[in-house]
Order: C-alpha cells, then structure tokens, then sequence
C-alpha cells in the first residue's frame, strides 16, 4: 500500500509541476506580487483583472526574466485579464474542461502566496457550479475548499492531470475559495480575437 501512495504521490508532484513552468509572477510596480499562466508559446498570458495595474506592468518568468506587458484587453465582471509579451517559445500549460468537474475532484492552486514563488496548496471541488450562498450571484465560479493567500490571485486552478481548469480569484467564506472557469477564459480570448481588438500579428490562441 505504501509503495502505490508513494507512487501516486510521486506521479501527482510531476504533473502539478509541469504547470509550475507556465506560471509567472505580475508586478504592477508598487509592491504587489500577483500570478499568471502562460496561455501561448509567443508570449499570451492570462490572469485576473484584479492583479493588473495600468502602468508599470510587467511579467516575470520562470527563468527569472522581467519583461515589460502590454494590457490587450479585461472584463471586470469576470475578473479576467489578458497580457502579451514580447517572447518566444515559453512553456505553455495543458488546459483541461472546466465543465467536466465534479464535487469531491481533487484541485490544486499555483500562485506566490506572500511572495513565495511557485507555491502549491491543494484542496477539492464543492461546486462546480458556484450555488453556494456565499457566492457572489450572477458570476459562474468554482468554489473550492482551499484557502487563497495573497498572491494566488491569477494563478491556475490545475487538476490531478496537471491541466489548467480555472483562474485562483478569491475567498469567498470560510475555508472556501473562488475560481473563475476556464471556459469562461477561452470564450475571452475568442471573443478578444473576434472582434479585432488584438494586432493581427498578435495571434491569440484558443
């Protein structure tokens, strides 16, 4: 029995680190430390409106590269933000389906929760579908039972398979948590792409 936890522990560890490389911290140039997962090889990152400022933005690598971000568009109401940089060939996170979980599925948040980067804590979905009275009504979210410090905000909600399924957003109650769907995220970014808001040589994947 041993053997198989240490196994399945093992394996877990690998994939959660595999979307470790994708997330980056965001400085707004005031002391505030947020988190992003790279969403596109050339340089498409996503987090959430709130972590963004609109000066002085810039994105920090993995490889501990700072880089100056370009705002490319926001929604307010759902809390999500889109950044480009100008770099090539970055590590890109698997994205999963949001719609496809289930209450008492693992989950795992990626952030920099007081400045510590890369961090993972780890909890389980209670609601896919954010009918909890303590969510905010009229948003879709994912409430999970694990606690969100200070710098998760923008950072990815992963599964066991190590695939993105939502943005880290917010407490909402005691000992429960807030995650923006990640199919709320592609419907951004294609109605981003869609309605030519974006450079035509920025290509925005979806």
């Amino acid at each position: 029995m041993q053997n198989i936890l240490e196994q399945f522990s093992n394996e877990l560890a690998e994939k959660i680190s595999g979307a470790q490389k994708s997330v980056v911290q965001i400085s707004v140039g005031r002391g505030a430390l947020g988190a992003g997962t790279i969403w596109h090889a050339d340089g498409l990152i996503v987090t959430n409106a709130h972590v963004i400022g609109k000066r002085n933005l810039h994105v920090i690598l993995p490889d501990e590269r700072a880089l100056p971000a370009k705002l490319l568009a926001y929604d307010a109401n759902h809390d999500i933000a889109a950044l480009k940089i100008d770099a090539q060939h970055l590590p890109i996170i698997p994205i999963g389906e949001s719609r496809a979980l289930k209450p008492g599925e693992l989950v795992f948040a990626v952030g920099h929760p007081w400045g510590v980067i890369g961090a993972v804590t780890s909890g389980i979905v209670i609601d896919a579908s954010a009918s909890l009275p303590e969510m905010t009504r009229g948003r879709d979210l994912i409430a999970v039972n694990l606690r969100y410090r200070p710098g998760y905000s923008g950072g990815p909600l992963v599964n066991a398979e190590g695939q993105m399924v939502g943005i880290n957003t917010l407490m909402t109650g005691p000992e429960v948590g807030a995650a923006v769907p990640v199919h709320l995220v592609k419907a951004f970014l294609r109605e981003l792409r869609e309605t030519a808001r974006v450079d035509a040589r920025e290509y925005v994947a979806v």
